[in-house]
């Protein structure tokens, strides 16, 4: 009942509204209410200061700095063995596995395709149509700065417009189609892997999705699908690719016949950053 009243909730709720207002608020230093409004989220979400940067909560000038936040040094250690990728986010593993004939598994009783995923982009979806995918949520209280897998190459980045549903594991269950459904960023890699996909899905309150390539991707919402191709950027394995202003959600594909999941893999599991996601086959 309660997740049937979610889910209605979501479909009524002015979410690009509610995503503006919230940007414009996190990014508008505030002085001593934004001191305030740090300290209710970290109590209210039991972030873990001690790894951050920055601990005191008085010393972030904006919300998004706070929500941005670096972490201290040497608290994700990455998995040096070349044979390995590594977990690019902190966060939840919703969902791993096979991509059977071009379709995932968003949550149970409930696919979608890697077609709609990709947009349509036919020279990106044949490579991936039998590979591996890992799908990562990341809370209110995660770290939200998105890694690198492994060594890789950029090739190509496409921003798709879309909805802002909420992506928590509820309305994963509730909403058909919910990743392909909501705005994301598609970043296309090279790799010793093989090709590589990395995509970072907005949701509601999601004032921002930026790379460090590119800055800030969204906003503007224009409605509009961006592409943009790349000759000399490379990043290495366990660099900082990207962030999220607010919680969301990380998709990670590869071809098939290039990674095995780590045995000790499990869904519901908590991610680190660094840690080891698979090995090479």
């Amino acid at each position: 009942m309660l997740d049937n009243i979610n889910k209605f909730i979501q479909y009524l709720l002015p979410k690009q509204l509610l995503t503006q207002l919230f940007g414009y608020l996190a990014n508008k230093p505030m002085g001593i209410l934004t001191t305030w409004m740090i300290k209710g989220f970290i109590k209210i979400y039991d972030v873990n200061m001690n790894e951050a940067q920055i601990s005191e909560p008085q010393k972030y000038p904006t919300f998004n700095a706070f929500f941005a936040r670096h972490l201290a040094d040497n608290v994700r250690p990455i998995d040096q063995d070349e044979n390995s990728v590594v977990m690019p986010v902190d966060g939840v593993i919703s969902q791993f596995g096979k991509i059977n004939d071009g379709v995932l598994i968003q949550a149970k009783g409930h696919n979608y395709s890697l077609d709609a995923l990709l947009a349509c982009q036919q020279t990106m979806v044949e490579p991936f149509k039998n590979g591996k995918f890992a799908t990562m949520y990341l809370s209110p209280k995660n770290y939200h700065r998105v890694h690198m897998p492994c060594d890789a190459t950029l090739r190509e980045m496409i921003y798709v417009p879309g909805s802002l549903f909420s992506v928590n594991s509820t309305t994963a269950n509730g909403i058909p189609n919910l990743f392909a459904r909501n705005e994301r960023v598609i970043c296309h890699f090279d790799t010793e892997f093989g090709p590589m996909i990395q995509i970072l899905v907005g949701a509601t309150i999601v004032g921002s999705i930026e790379t460090k390539w590119q800055g800030v991707v969204t906003p503007p919402r224009d409605g509009m699908i961006k592409r943009w191709t790349y000759d000399n950027v490379t990043l290495a394995k366990g660099e900082e690719m990207g962030c999220f202003k607010l919680g969301s959600t990380v998709i990670t594909l590869f071809t098939d016949n290039q990674i095995d999941f780590a045995s000790t893999m499990t869904q519901g599991m908590t991610a680190r950053v660094g840690q080891v996601m698979g090995q090479r086959i």
